[in-house]
């Protein structure tokens, strides 16, 4: 329940967020693979579609808070696995927020993937 209104707080401050927050154009993400442990940082330019194992991540949008309010980041991501049939919907559509990794996930059976920082 909690987690639910943690959700719902950070989703409906999304459109704030694209308003107030300066906009980056890159996105520092942390990916994840669960099978062999392997953690990976990389940047993904917005609009540019980046790989990491079966995974191709968009980043759509990335902002981050001003310089003078606590750091943080958000970045609109889209997701999607090439084992996926042709007609799925992608594993991961919306706000990544990171300092909030926890709130709205991507659920993968072998990777996660986060939000670091927007530049």
């Amino acid at each position: 329940m909690k987690r639910a209104l943690l959700l719902a707080a950070l989703l409906a401050t999304a459109p704030a967020i694209a308003q107030e927050w300066p906009r980056r154009n890159t996105a520092e993400l942390q990916a994840l693979d669960k099978v062999t442990a392997r953690v990976s940082t990389f940047n993904a330019t917005v609009g540019t579609p980046v790989r990491f194992g079966t995974l191709t991540i968009l980043v759509r949008a990335c902002h981050a808070r001003p310089a003078e309010d606590v750091p943080d980041a958000a970045a609109w991501l889209e997701i999607t696995d090439e084992r996926a049939a042709p007609d799925a919907p992608p594993a991961f559509r919306g706000w990544m927020f990171a300092s909030a990794p926890g709130v709205h996930t991507l659920e993968h059976p072998v990777y996660d993937i986060r939000v670091l920082e927007c530049r």
